[in-house]
């Protein structure tokens, strides 16, 4: 077994290279499936620990370890959110992209535990491989890994990923859970095409607004009436636009919104319902109804046995505590339905009134550097203990 203790003692003997990684990292942010400079700088770094890095579906893979046994995955997100940073911090990106959700240390802390993997290599019964994703803030790039072969050649066989938490969530605490952890998410577009008219004159119109609102206050019954409610669904309409003067019926109204479910019945159940409602009440009404689902991402569900050795190993060198059940989404979930996994959340706030000042995806968002050794120990030591465990 590798000591837990004594692989955090080599992270933080790194502490200062970690910094300046993620420091780098911080200031080159970039968005969704395209991260140029992000990959560029991740491929270096693998290289100068003797690691070879293959390019794969905009992202990154690499492996340490001997082949021929068990193969562990190790996840870590690297884009950005399309914001203008306003941290005060004086590494802060520059323009209208920046790590406000901590990828950036996601990132930094999975090439640390690739450090470390790579000193102990010899002692490894099988693989590591790194997944270094893009596209995690818009859903897309856990499935295009995962289409692109990730879970193959060789095949993994359990995963694991880490997100930072701020806050209240002080650095040396990790939050951990069995069973469902992330709701999936599947965000719909709603088009009602009526007739236009004048709005004097309404009956020689067949009105779009109207029909909206009719369709937003019916998808509510969704979740009122038509599930368990000790299986909970979220349905919920952000925007609705229609129409440019204030006397003229519009041809068309579209509605946006989002479903969020742990069952993947309630999911499938709350699209199917959706369709029928919206396509129903338009033509009661006369007008025509089109449903578009743009994105989506399934469920996050921890395999319990899996959380709880994982939640063993990294309870020798962090205090934990439960990771509430949450109805926002994570695309680490498309992992979680395929192959044993956990994903676990990790303390990067601390008492300083700087780290409270705002949450994850805010302009103003401070994480506490001091998690990266932390992170980066937790990750290798999880990663290396469960090789060794699982080895024949």
């Amino acid at each position: 077994m590798l000591e837990m203790k004594a692989l955090y003692e080599e992270a933080l003997a790194q502490k200062e290279r970690l910094i300046l990684c993620r420091r780098s990292l911080h200031q080159i942010p970039e968005l969704g499936m395209d991260l140029p400079k992000t990959t560029a700088f991740v491929c270096q770094e693998l290289e100068k620990l003797g690691l070879t890095p293959t390019r794969l579906a905009g992202g990154i893979t690499a492996a340490v370890g001997r082949e021929g046994g068990p193969v562990f995955l190790l996840r870590g997100d690297m884009d950005a959110l399309g914001m203008t940073e306003a941290s005060g911090l004086p590494f802060s990106a520059a323009g209208d992209r920046a790590h406000t959700c901590g990828h950036d240390i996601h990132t930094s802390m999975l090439l640390g535990a690739a450090r470390l993997l790579k000193a102990h290599e010899e002692e490894l019964p099988g693989q590591v491989k790194l997944m270094f994703q893009p596209g995690e803030e818009t859903l897309q790039g856990a499935m295009a890994m995962v289409e692109a072969g990730i879970l193959e050649h060789p095949k993994v066989d359990a995963a694991m990923a880490l997100h930072v938490f701020p806050g209240p969530m002080h650095v040396g605490t990790l939050a951990w859970r069995q069973g469902p952890a992330l709701a999936s998410s599947d965000s719909f577009r709603i088009t009602v095409t009526g007739k236009a008219g004048h709005g004097a004159i309404p009956q020689n119109a067949v009105d779009p607004v109207s029909i909206a609102a009719h369709i937003l206050l019916a998808l509510q019954e969704i979740n009122a009436r038509e599930v368990d409610p000790q299986d909970p669904l979220v349905l919920t309409v952000c925007t609705l636009h229609a129409g440019t003067l204030h006397n003229s019926i519009p041809e068309s109204a579209q509605l946006t919104g989002s479903i969020r479910a742990f069952s993947n019945h309630n999911r499938a159940f709350a699209r199917e319902r959706l369709i029928q409602i919206c396509e129903g009440i338009a033509a009661a009404f006369r007008a025509a109804c089109q449903v578009e689902f743009l994105a989506g991402v399934a469920s996050l569900h921890n395999q319990p046995a899996l959380a709880a050795e994982l939640a063993g190993y990294a309870g020798e060198i962090a205090a934990l505590e439960e990771l509430p059940r949450q109805m926002g989404s994570e695309d680490f979930a498309e992992v979680t339905q395929r192959v044993p996994s956990v994903f676990m959340g990790i303390g990067a706030g601390g008492p300083e009134a700087v780290y409270h000042q705002a949450g994850s995806h805010h302009p103003a968002i401070v994480f506490n550097e001091e998690v990266l050794p932390l992170g980066a120990a937790i990750l290798a030591g999880c990663a290396a203990n469960w090789l060794l465990h699982h080895s024949a």
